[in-house]
């Protein structure tokens, strides 16, 4: 096992107050350090600034995934124990099936019917184990789709990550989604477009940046611990994603044309890389990927990327060192640290070209 494939080379010290608890006031205002993968140099920056780092022709690629109120809060038949339900995504339709994650999950069997919201507006009974963690659960509901739904989202919450240590706000629905979110479908938000206002995207749009979207809908598989030294041993969770025509074309013609293109953010990184063709040209594709990308890793798609500051021990981290050269990211961690940049989803940006 060569040792950049080691867990524990993907350990720092991260204090506390550096984690982001909540966004900066303006989108496109959290501070951007830009780090340069052929020389190490690191520049400070404001987020907007990254106006200056694209020409016309280049082309950022988004994930226009949406995130939907994940949490609910319930209780427990008989005993009225209080529950944690994460939805994970609908199985079907028609019969109202969503597989999710309970807690805590020792209490909840099959059988056990659940009870949401003021009169118990929503019901669910447990039909089947699918991990220790996970279940599906089919919701009673009497009315229409629409209304299942709507009244699923008003009992649901913004399912920020638990590192974000405290009480969900009114701000978060708006601000834990991108300005471009549009595909439902994510459990978590692709937090390096979370930087992007729309007076920006208007801005390099102006200046001749193209955009091409593609979707992955974030799973909770980003937050997973990883529990093996050996990273070759480690499965990422399955994520949904689709890369059509349009994208294909604007990102193949920046491709041979020799145009910069950016992958906004690990998620678009993790889809570009899943659908390759043996030439290195970008292919459409709809179904799942399990990619995992971590050091050493030849690059195919993109040629810079955005990222956040990431936590230790993540398979985000692990992404980025893979695409920053892994010396030349852990020393831009320790400038992070020490300039106090802020970690996290909420947190500050990094340009990596």
């Amino acid at each position: 096992m060569s040792s950049s494939m080691k867990l524990s080379k993907f350990k720092y010290n991260l204090p506390e107050e550096l984690i982001a608890l909540h966004p900066t006031l303006n989108r496109d205002e959290s501070r951007l350090m830009v780090l340069n993968r052929n020389t190490g140099e690191i520049e400070h920056k404001i987020f907007k600034d990254i106006i200056d780092y694209f020409k016309n022709d280049d082309v950022m690629v988004f994930n226009n995934t949406k995130v939907f109120p994940a949490r609910l809060y319930g209780n427990k038949e008989k005993t009225g124990a209080q529950i944690e339900v994460f939805l994970l995504r609908e199985l079907n339709r028609e019969q109202r099936l969503w597989d999710v994650l309970v807690d805590p999950a020792r209490k909840i069997r099959i059988g056990n019917k659940l009870y949401f919201g003021e009169d118990d507006l929503l019901v669910a009974e447990v039909i089947d184990n699918t991990t220790s963690r996970g279940r599906t659960l089919r919701f009673l509901f009497d009315g229409s789709y629409e209304e299942f739904k709507d009244t699923l989202y008003n009992l649901g919450e913004t399912p920020l990550p638990k590192f974000i240590n405290r009480p969900v706000e009114e701000e978060d629905a708006l601000r834990y989604q991108t300005v471009y979110a549009e595909h439902e479908g994510a459990v978590a938000a692709p937090t390096a477009g979370l930087h992007f206002s729309r007076e920006l995207l208007k801005r390099l749009e102006i200046n001749g940046v193209d955009f091409a979207n593609i979707t992955l809908h974030v799973g909770l598989g980003n937050f997973r611990s990883v529990d093996v030294e050996d990273l070759t041993k480690h499965k990422m969770d399955s994520e949904q994603i689709w890369i059509r025509d349009d994208a294909v074309e604007v990102v193949n013609n920046a491709k041979l044309n020799k145009h910069q293109i950016c992958a906004v953010g690990t998620t678009v990184m993790r889809t570009l890389e899943s659908s390759v063709s043996t030439n290195g040209m970008l292919k459409p594709y709809e179904g799942w990927t399990n990619k995992f990308i971590f050091p050493p890793y030849d690059f195919t798609v993109a040629d810079s990327m955005i990222s956040n500051f990431h936590l230790p021990l993540s398979t985000l981290l692990m992404m980025v060192a893979a695409f920053a050269g892994y010396d030349k990211l852990m020393n831009a961690y320790r400038v992070a640290i020490k300039e106090k940049y802020r970690f996290g989803t909420y947190g500050d940006a990094m340009l990596i070209i």
